[in-house]
């Protein structure tokens, strides 16, 4: 109010002058230029209030016959209404004040000129309504992009949680799984075979800082080498042949074949195709004791496809149970406006087949 206040105080002092206050013979000529002015002050904090009280001073000074520069102040107000008031309410203060014009000219007009004069003061209306018309939507139009700007964010945070989870429930998932796996394996060699017993420990072991790898790197942590190269690469199609090592070693025989040029396949995709691929081999593991497993990937420069069956005969976890695994999988082909299909054989087993559009993914990147 400070700021509207001075503004107030500005307009009343360059509008004061002795020839047209201080020497007319009339002592209510002061009081009107006081009433005209002195709304000012809440001018931005009631905009409608402020126009009433100013129209109501000028009606006054109208009536009696006295002319005083401080009817500046209708202008200020009608932009003030215009600025900070719904459309509706800013038309209905520039009618008013456009029927003060009239009457305005009708009294003090020269001979001769009601035209010119009431063109000249209806364009000053106009000018000062339509001002701030404009600052309002100008107003709005900025508070759109800031909060368009604060969605995208959000979006943005929750795009990230997204990740994260899908990345989290994979690394557990799948390392977990292998790793019990191996501990019951080597429960039940120990005795007869110690050094195979031993040797499932050190797959343990390094399944577990594998993991421990992998979740560091999730979270944005991952741990660096002396020359600056994390200590493990980022899981893409190299990392398939050691999965399916991992895999064999749990008891899960895994066959892998992959055509085509892993170099041509970006790096984001090759973590899409290795965490679909990990996740489809987990879930055999873990719900289809005894079956064996194959992986094949074909990758060409516009689409990567990676189909994941299996020859159990257990039954599976239907699709609409709760859980993250299918819905993740969905999620990460989705990304690349790829097509996911899961469902079990008709000779027996289970199939995991997805398709992902790279060309529309370096598309979207090119026009980023």
């Amino acid at each position: 109010m400070s700021a509207d206040a001075l503004l107030a105080a500005v307009i009343f002092l360059a509008t004061l002058g002795p020839g047209q206050v201080l020497t007319r013979g009339q002592p209510w000529s002061l009081l009107l230029q006081v009433a005209l002015v002195t709304p000012l002050a809440w001018r931005r904090r009631a905009p409608l209030a402020t126009f009433g009280a100013i129209t109501a001073a000028a009606a006054i000074q109208w009536a009696a016959d006295v002319q005083l520069p401080a009817d500046a102040a209708l202008l200020v107000a009608l932009y003030t209404v215009g600025a900070y008031c719904p459309w509706r309410q800013a038309l209905a203060a520039g009618l008013t004040l456009e029927a003060g014009v009239l009457l305005a000219a009708a009294r003090w007009a020269p001979p001769g000129q009601f035209p010119f004069t009431v063109a000249a003061l209806t364009a000053m209306a106009a000018a000062a309504l339509t001002t701030g018309l404009w600052t309002r939507a100008r107003r709005a139009y900025v508070s759109s992009l800031e909060h368009d700007r604060e969605q995208r964010a959000r979006l943005a945070v929750a795009d990230e949680r997204a990740r994260m989870t899908r990345d989290m429930h994979d690394i557990v998932t799948h390392n977990l799984s292998v790793m019990v796996a191996l501990a019951d394996s080597a429960a039940y060699i120990r005795h007869r075979a110690p050094d195979r017993a031993a040797a499932a420990m050190e797959q343990i072991a390094d399944t577990g800082r594998q993991a421990l790898a992998d979740m560091r790197r999730s979270l944005g942590s991952g741990e660096q080498g002396e020359s600056g190269e994390p200590l493990h690469p980022v899981p893409g199609i190299a990392q398939l042949g050691p999965l399916a090592e991992r895999m064999r070693a749990a008891g899960l025989p895994t066959r892998l074949e992959v055509t085509g040029d892993p170099a041509a396949v970006p790096a984001a995709a090759q973590l899409t195709v290795y965490r679909l691929a990990q996740e489809a081999l987990t879930n055999t593991l873990r719900h289809a004791p005894g079956a064996t497993a194959e992986v094949r990937v074909h990758l060409t420069p516009r689409r990567a496809d990676v189909e994941v069956t299996d020859d159990g005969r257990a039954g599976r976890t239907p699709e609409g149970a709760p859980g993250r695994g299918l819905a993740g999988m969905r999620e990460r082909v989705a990304a690349y406006g790829g097509t996911l299909h899961a469902g079990p054989l008709r000779d027996g087993g289970w199939r995991v087949a997805a398709s992902l559009d790279l060309a529309a993914d370096l598309a979207g990147k090119g026009t980023a």
